[in-house]
């Protein structure tokens, strides 16, 4: 640390307002993307830091990571994969900071529900790929607690994360889709759509993990996002999304 970053980092502790800017590398769930962009200009107001934002589906973003990606803070879908992370000694810190909530939508306002899906009405469903993302995972646990997942796997379009099948729906290229609660209240669409929320009981809780990064230990930046993270107006914002608290 230069002295004069140590002399910044004094003078915080006596005055309001960021003294040495830092920046951050954060990797986010393409979910959360909607939301971080919300919460950014806050963080960076608040404390002065920049923050350099990467999308993605989490078992991509993990993948880099392991593979050396220089990211600081990891917004993951899930929890499995922070969890490893932490486990192989990556990670400097870890705590949930929302519980995504699934929903069957249809923009055009139609009702949806399981009778919807068992009656086989629709040419495509949209979920995504249950191998790389999370919300595609709990989608093929609602399918398979109803008892539909032959008479749906014909009908399947998946996408490679909830962000592209959330754009499957919106764009007519499936009729329906399963997709997160917080993408479906931020669309244009969502006062004329119609979605079914599948009780929590059908599937696993989507309790989505945010991770510090070992090589971000000594980084101000990441430190400060991850508390900035856990604060009241965050979590208010989060909440206002269309997510749920731990």
């Amino acid at each position: 640390m230069t002295r004069f970053c140590a002399f910044a980092l004094f003078v915080l502790a006596l005055a309001p307002g960021p003294a040495c800017a830092d920046s951050a590398r954060i990797a986010v769930a393409a979910n959360f993307r909607t939301v971080l962009a919300a919460l950014q200009p806050v963080f960076e107001t608040e404390t002065g830091h920049d923050i350099t934002v990467v999308s993605g589906s989490t078992g991509k973003l993990y993948a880099q990571i392991v593979n050396g990606a220089p990211f600081d803070v990891f917004l993951a879908a899930d929890q499995a994969r922070p969890l490893r992370l932490e486990a192989d000694g990556r990670a400097a810190g870890r705590f949930t900071y929302a519980v995504g909530r699934l929903v069957l939508w249809d923009p055009a306002g139609v009702a949806v529900g399981p009778d919807r899906l068992r009656s086989g009405e629709d040419r495509r469903l949209a979920m995504a790929n249950p191998d790389l993302a999370p919300y595609g995972a709990a989608a093929a646990e609602v399918l398979a607690a109803l008892g539909l997942v032959d008479r749906t796997h014909p009908k399947k379009v998946l996408g490679e994360n909830i962000g592209q099948a959330f754009a499957f729906v919106q764009t007519g290229n499936a009729e329906i889709g399963f997709v997160a609660l917080s993408q479906m209240l931020s669309s244009p669409a969502a006062g004329a759509g119609a979605y079914w929320t599948p009780p929590q009981k059908l599937y696993t809780p989507i309790r989505q993990d945010a991770v510090l990064l070992a090589r971000a230990a000594d980084n101000p930046a990441a430190a400060a996002f991850m508390a900035f993270l856990q604060g009241a107006r965050a979590q208010a914002l989060i909440e206002d999304h269309g997510y749920g608290r731990e």
